[in-house]
């Protein structure tokens, strides 16, 4: 006779259902799993058995054969615990089969018994959902995550006994309620814009960035305020859409990167990880491929500080996920797929000694010395960042003021209704801010006046832009007209998007 339970595994974000069938016969001894099992699978015998001890089960002397079918898809990690034990559970009619039709178990053993939570529950919670099982036991751990998905029951739990219990009918376990609210549009933030002293220029450019989803780079010296404006980037960005906050969950989840305590993400992620980190923790991958950083950031914000110190490799390697979107992981017998639709805000020090252009400090770095540092971020990646802030530090007697600069609320209203007439304008289409658009929406939704090209021929000459960034200046040009509500792009809106390709200019560094 063969018992089957059903579990789940992590492919990308997503999951892919997984049969555990168990088949106990009379020749020979010993548990044998088969399926492509990873070593944290395999080494699920050993807890399984210890578990049935503690929690008074008895393990089957005969031959038991542990199947995870589809069996030509590597099964990871140690989710497989649960269902695999209460498989043979029920092989050796220690507990009722009937209900094991349609559930889900998700959960890893330890060795007396208790359940401990995994990853990738979110996701497996969601597909069993879409397979039409009614119920998923899950951890205790897990639980908020997993309730966030409607439509399913779902059951935490913390051993195997009460899992066994449920299922011969002797308790009942009540199924968590679901937890999920991105309605609404009032959110509150530990750092806010409200804190910040003068640096209007550089907070303009961050409005225009948080309304059309564009990259900035900051520069200035060391103390100017770079990093204290990056971290309160999200709160000016609008709240998620029930989609985007599911998305990202879902890659937190997949990450680890959810506590016991969280369901549903409702603020944009902010992840600033630091310039020694390898391409791998940036891009995503390793030997079983996890989310990198650019994932843990997607609809939300990646900060680079001092983005020089970088390595070379590992900048580079972001010039496929600010362009695409999204990032492939490939091994030699499957790739998958992280969305990465992140901004990027980058800051940097003028030269190495960081006083390049400083009012009151002396640079002591030759003219090469600046040219080469500003050359650590090679000529592709920099097009791909569309606003260039210069970050200038703040006079003595503005940082004395006690008068609060505009909150962040002022700002995000206005980055809100920038935002609701780009979703008018890109209804359909797939897209959702200007920074997106393509060559062909370019010319239907940008066109410019003779003044307009005019000038932007000009800058196009005296900067010698490329066509990326050619591109670029009109998107941004596109988010400043909708911030002021103009339908049509004016030369007003043109000329001060220029003004934000400063590391373009070749009087740089001389």
């Amino acid at each position: 006779m063969v018992v089957k339970a059903f579990t789940g595994t992590v492919a990308g974000i997503g999951a892919v259902m997984v049969t555990v069938e168990v088949s106990i016969t009379g020749g020979g001894l010993g548990l044998f799993l088969v399926g492509l099992p990873d070593n944290a699978v395999r080494e699920s015998e050993q807890r399984i058995r210890s578990a049935f001890e503690n929690a008074s089960y008895r393990m089957t002397s005969r031959k038991c054969v542990v199947n995870l079918a589809p069996a030509d898809l590597r099964k990871e990690g140690s989710g497989f615990d649960l269902p695999i034990a209460v498989a043979i559970l029920a092989a050796t009619e220690q507990i009722e089969a009937e209900k094991l039709a349609d559930s889900v178990f998700v959960g890893e053993l330890s060795l007396d018994g208790a359940i401990r939570g995994v990853r990738g529950v979110l996701p497996i919670t969601a597909e069993a959902r879409d397979k039409g099982f009614k119920r998923i036991y899950v951890p205790k751990e897990n639980a908020m995550e997993a309730a966030v998905v409607d439509g399913i029951e779902v059951l935490a739990v913390e051993s195997l006994t009460e899992v066994a219990s449920s299922l011969n009918g002797e308790i009942e376990i009540a199924a968590e309620d679901r937890k999920i609210d991105t309605s609404s549009e009032v959110q509150t933030y530990a750092e806010d814009f409200a804190d910040v002293k003068g640096q209007a220029h550089a907070k303009r450019a961050l409005e225009i960035a948080a309304a059309g989803g564009h990259n900035v780079i900051m520069i200035g010296p060391p103390g100017s305020g770079k990093t204290m404006l990056a971290r309160r980037m999200p709160s000016i960005m609008p709240p998620m859409t029930t989609e985007e906050a599911l998305e990202t969950t879902k890659i937190h989840s997949v990450a680890g990167k959810l506590g016991a305590s969280r369901g549903l993400m409702s603020q944009r992620p902010f992840r600033a990880p630091h310039h020694l980190a390898s391409p791998v923790a940036l891009i995503g991958g390793g030997q079983n491929p996890q989310p990198g950083e650019v994932s843990l950031a997607h609809n939300g914000v990646l900060f680079l500080d001092e983005m020089p110190e970088f390595g070379h490799g590992v900048l580079e390697v972001l010039r496929q996920p600010l362009e695409d979107k999204h990032i492939t992981i490939s091994r030699a017998r499957y790739a998958v797929d992280y969305p990465s639709n992140f901004t990027l805000v980058a800051s940097m020090n003028p030269c190495p000694c960081g006083y390049y252009n400083h009012p009151t400090k002396e640079c002591s770095c030759s003219t090469a010395a600046v040219h080469r540092y500003i050359g650590r971020i090679s000529g592709p990646l920099m097009d791909r960042i569309d606003l260039h802030v210069e970050v200038t530090p703040v006079e003595r007697e503005e940082m004395a003021s006690t008068t609060l600069a505009e909150s962040s609320a002022s700002i995000r209203e206005r980055v809100m209704r920038a935002r609701r007439v780009q979703a008018e304008r890109f209804a359909d289409t797939g897209i959702h801010t200007n920074t997106m658009m393509s060559s062909a929406m370019l010319r239907e939704f940008c066109p410019l006046t003779a003044e307009s090209r005019m000038l932007l021929d000009r800058a196009m000459e005296r900067l010698q832009l490329s066509a990326r960034a050619y591109d670029r200046i009109i998107k941004v040009a596109r988010t400043i007209a909708d911030l002021e509500g103009a339908a049509d792009i004016a030369p007003t809106h043109i000329s001060e998007a220029i003004t934000y390709r400063s590391l373009d200019r070749e009087s740089w560094g001389r």
